[in-house]
């Protein structure tokens, strides 16, 4: 591969998640016929996080400062799976 990453099926990929109330034995989301590109249910890794910090009582919306006093935003989607909140 000439670049870094997931350059083959990257539009769609697996995770488990587990523990801290989360619902057992789930599907979350569908893929095309071939696999290749979420059609269903679309998530991405800000709404993991989002869905983890709220599962910690993390609020998702804080905002932190770095050390020049710039605001960030924990998560730039604070929208939790909600298939995993239970």
């Amino acid at each position: 591969s000439k670049t870094p990453g997931r350059d083959h099926w990257s539009s769609a990929m697996s995770i488990l998640v587990a523990g801290c109330g989360t619902p057992p034995g789930q599907i979350v989301g569908a893929t095309d016929k071939n696999g290749y590109t979420a059609v269903e249910s679309i998530y991405g890794p800000e709404n993991l996080v989002s869905s983890v910090y709220l599962k910690l009582g993390i609020d998702p919306n804080t905002i932190v400062y770095n050390r020049v006093g710039r605001p960030i935003h924990l998560v730039s989607d604070d929208r939790p799976i909600k298939e995993l909140m239970g």
